[in-house]
């Protein structure tokens, strides 16, 4: 009884010293899902991981850049008050003078920047504006003269006689923002029947 009791102590102590881990085993890592993992244990020394982030799918990614250009408007600025002074001023002759100098801005940005400016005028006054003392509009003409133009941009000007009604004056059409600017002559042929004094009109500009 002793030798085989004796016998099963000696395999007890034998399987118990096959179940302890040699001490340069390496252990046992299990990877997160997301990443891809590898070990490394040398013999008799500590485990080694290192970790790699998985391609995202479908390739190389890609990133949406945006950006908006701003968009103006469109505007025309002429002076105040021009005086005619080119000329005796005697009735039958005519005087003429510089109104200008007229500049459009178009800062709307448009793939087709196209835009008219058009000009009317009223009558010629003084005094008390009885009919001897008015020369019409249609006695005078208006003249663009040289455009000078900025950005892909093109103008073209047409000389007019004034009237009440606007007629056009300068066109343009080019791509994006752009300015235009030209000193037009205004010319008034002064009837032989004119009275004397100082006349009045207003010179009207719009763009389109």
């Amino acid at each position: 009884m002793r030798k085989s009791l004796g016998f099963g102590l000696t395999a007890a102590a034998v399987i118990g010293t096959v179940l302890t881990p040699a001490a340069g085993w390496a252990a046992v890592t299990t990877a997160p899902a997301n990443t891809a993992a590898t070990t490394n244990a040398p013999a008799g020394g500590p485990l080694a991981t290192s970790t790699t982030p998985n391609t995202p799918a479908g390739g190389d990614p890609n990133t949406t850049v945006t950006f908006s250009v701003a968009v103006g408007a469109l505007t025309m600025t002429a002076p105040a008050a021009a005086a005619l002074t080119t000329g005796s001023g005697d009735p039958g002759t005519t005087i003429t003078g510089l109104v200008g100098p007229d500049v459009v801005t178009d800062t709307r940005a448009a793939l087709a920047a196209t835009w008219t400016v058009t000009a009317s005028s009223t009558d010629f006054t003084t005094g008390g504006s009885t009919p001897a003392e008015i020369i019409p509009a249609g006695d005078a003409t208006y003249t663009p003269g040289t455009i000078f133009t900025t950005g892909s941009f093109a103008a073209t000007g047409t000389t007019i006689t004034l009237a009440s009604g606007p007629a056009p004056v300068v066109t343009g059409t080019g791509v994006g923002n752009n300015t235009a600017t030209w000193n037009p002559t205004e010319a008034v042929a002064i009837p032989a029947a004119a009275v004397g004094g100082a006349y009045t009109s207003v010179l009207t500009h719009s763009a389109a």
